[in-house]
């Protein structure tokens, strides 16, 4: 039978077997195509490396980071103490590393926050329109009006100064964007021929909305987000600086950052540092995110 076989049938069944063989041994696209972004590669590789130094600080770390050594206070970068220590003996890369977990934390919550109050907000308002979405659209003008920090920090003053809190007011100060970015992709995906056919067939405006207008959003919140904790960190590092983030002793970056500035000339490590830790992470969130972007929308050619 298989001397009768013709030749292109042969052939066409060993492509076919060998593409199979192949497609299961490529990655997934996105991946693939996030592979091929080399500041992405970069950033990620950047925030990998900052992660597991802030997981594993208290093994790399054993000393208490908050307590006071009056012994060795304001030494410059050693053998000892590669990034030096602070006013009150501290060993600075060990707060860094501890304060990493503080930041990383806040940055995490806050954008989860933001993302849990905005989307489905966005998703009402761009799926019914109405005046629903005038009431909305206009609170979120209001909200834009302002300048992100400036309302966190308005926010802080009225709720206290403490993590929670600073969690609450970055969040809250990031939602209108999320609104504004899920309110867009449901006016457009509300209009396209499947959604019209799924009202059509007598779905529902919840299978609707969590079946066909929800994942198509998907997409562009991952890219935001992947941003948005870029600068939720940089948001808390400011509102720390200013004396209203995390509480002292506790390390946290923007404290460290605000702590040092009062020795800028004399010790400029105490607040090099903490800054340098700042500008890295939200560098390698910046560029991830614009990684993911690329990856993530099939129109986008990579080299």
């Amino acid at each position: 039978w298989t001397c009768c076989t013709p030749m292109w049938t042969r052939a066409s069944t060993t492509v076919s077997w060998a593409g199979a063989r192949e497609a299961a041994r490529t990655p997934p696209t996105v991946w693939r195509r996030l592979r091929r972004h080399r500041t992405a590669v970069a950033g990620l590789a950047v925030l990998a490396t900052l992660l597991f130094v802030a997981a594993a600080a208290p093994l790399l770390f054993p000393e208490d980071p908050t307590e006071p050594r009056f012994e060795r206070v304001l030494r410059p970068p050693s053998w000892e103490h590669p990034l030096g220590t602070d006013n009150l003996g501290r060993d600075l890369l060990a707060r860094i590393a501890y304060g990493g977990r503080v930041s990383f934390v806040i940055g995490v919550l806050a954008v989860s926050f933001s993302a849990l109050v905005g989307v489905p907000v966005g998703l009402l308002s761009g799926y019914y329109g109405g005046k629903f979405d005038l009431v909305v659209q206009r609170l979120v003008d209001l909200l834009l009006a302002f300048p992100g920090f400036l309302l966190a920090l308005t926010l802080v003053a009225v709720l206290g100064v403490g993590v929670t809190n600073v969690v609450v007011a970055v969040g809250l100060a990031s939602a209108p964007v999320y609104v504004r970015l899920v309110r867009g992709v449901a006016l457009s995906v509300r209009q396209q021929t499947f959604v019209e056919a799924a009202r059509a067939l007598g779905a529902s405006d919840r299978r609707i909305l969590f079946r066909h207008v929800l994942p198509n959003c998907t997409a562009p919140v991952i890219v935001q987000s992947t941003l948005q904790l870029g600068t939720a960190i940089l948001t808390a590092a400011g509102l720390g600086f200013l004396g209203l983030g995390v509480k002292p002793p506790t390390p946290e970056w923007g404290t460290m950052l605000g702590e040092g500035q009062t020795y800028l000339f004399s010790s400029w490590y105490m607040a090099t540092f903490p800054g340098l830790a700042i500008f890295l992470t939200v560098l390698a969130f910046n560029l991830l995110g614009d990684g993911l972007r690329d990856a993530l929308d099939p129109r986008m050619k990579l080299p």
